[in-house]
Order: C-alpha cells, then sequence, then structure tokens
C-alpha cells in the first residue's frame, strides 16, 4: 500500500512538472495575482488528475476508443484551451495592471474554476492514465484494490503538492518583477496555451 502511494506520488508530480497549459496557468496566475490563486489552480488541476486517474483505473479508457466521442472531446478541450489562450494574451497589452473583469481568475474562486475547467479540456489523458495504471498493475504496484486506491490518491496528492510548490516560486518571482514582465508572461503563456490548444486540435483529426 504505502509503496503504491509513493509510486502514486511520484507519477502524480512527474506529470504535473511536464511543461503544458496548466503548467503555464499556474505560473501566469501566481506570478500576476499571488499565490492563493495560483494555488486554486493548482487545486483544481489536482482534483481533475485524480478524478482522470481513477476513470483509468476503472478502464473508461474503453470508451474512449469511439471515434466520435475522442474526436469530439479532442476538439472541445481544444478550443477551451485556445480562448483561454486569447483571453490571456489579451491581458499582456492591458495598459494597467489589475484592470481585470470579474471572469478573470484574480479572485481564487474563479482561479479555481479555471483550474477544473483547463485540467478538464483533455479529457484525453484518461489514456494515459489508463496506460499508467495497466502498468502499475502489471508490476504489481496497484495489483489489490487497496494499493489501487493509494495508488490514484497518490498521484492526485502528487499533482497537487507540485502546484502548490510551483505557484509558490512563481509568486515569489512575480512579486519581484515589474509590470512590463509580467506583460511578457501574459504572452508567453497566452501564446503557449494557443499552441496546445491547436496542437491537441491537430492531435484529435490525424488519431481520427
Amino acid at each position: 500500500m504505502w509503496g503504491a502511494l509513493v509510486t502514486g506520488l511520484g507519477i502524480g508530480a512527474l506529470a504535473a512538472a511536464n511543461v503544458g497549459p496548466i503548467w503555464l496557468l499556474c505560473v501566469r496566475t501566481s506570478a500576476r495575482y499571488g499565490w492563493r490563486s495560483g494555488a486554486a489552480i493548482g487545486v483544481g488541476a489536482a482534483i481533475v488528475d485524480l478524478c482522470y486517474a481513477v476513470l483509468g483505473a476503472l478502464g473508461a479508457a474503453a470508451l474512449l476508443q469511439l471515434a466520435p466521442l475522442r474526436i469530439g472531446l479532442g476538439l472541445l478541450g481544444a478550443g477551451v484551451l485556445v480562448f483561454l489562450g486569447l483571453r490571456t494574451l489579451r491581458d499582456a497589452w492591458r495598459v494597467r495592471l489589475g484592470a481585470e473583469d470579474a471572469s478573470e481568475v484574480v479572485d481564487p474562486r474563479h482561479a479555481l474554476r479555471t483550474g477544473l475547467v483547463a485540467t478538464a479540456s483533455n479529457p484525453l489523458t484518461i489514456l494515459t492514465w489508463g496506460a499508467v495504471f495497466s502498468g502499475a498493475a502489471a508490476a504489481d504496484v496497484a495489483a489489490g484494490p487497496t494499493s489501487a486506491v493509494a495508488f490514484v490518491i497518490g498521484i492526485g496528492m502528487g499533482s497537487l503538492l507540485l502546484h502548490l510548490g510551483l505557484s509558490g516560486v512563481a509568486a515569489v518571482l512575480g512579486a519581484r518583477v515589474g509590470t512590463t514582465a509580467l506583460r511578457w508572461t501574459d504572452a508567453v503563456s497566452g501564446i503557449g496555451l494557443m499552441g496546445f490548444g491547436i496542437l491537441l486540435g491537430i492531435r484529435t483529426v490525424q488519431d481520427s
């Protein structure tokens, strides 16, 4: 059980450490709005990672073998990421810092919602978690019910801890830089989010 938990922690942290749309969103939010909002993004991401890991463990990946469902979810997720990227890119050209409206991630509640939506925008990761769980079961890491539960809990905890740490570092750095640097952070994050969204869309079409 403890071995499965530790293994899950490591895998969850490694998955969260990969530079991707949630990584960019977490860094950008923390740098601009502080640790609380960035941490809320991380909490949202960890919740979805845990849910998708559970679905992968339960065999939900088989449903995504249905081409119409897979293509529809993939294109929907691509659209969400492109939208978030455009919204973030818009902030790079704002004249005054702190001119955001209530729909954005200034407030931790909005940040949590954004983290949930952004992470959930790529349901095809269930396929990845399904493969990870199958490998863990084959290696006797998550072969039994207790160890399987510990494994998926570890994944969620690992994702959460990594995102909280990333938020803290980004918040400290964001507090030490000026408006110009924050605008560049917005620009890079926005372009990155759009790029990941376009890539997801292309891969979804190609895999169909």
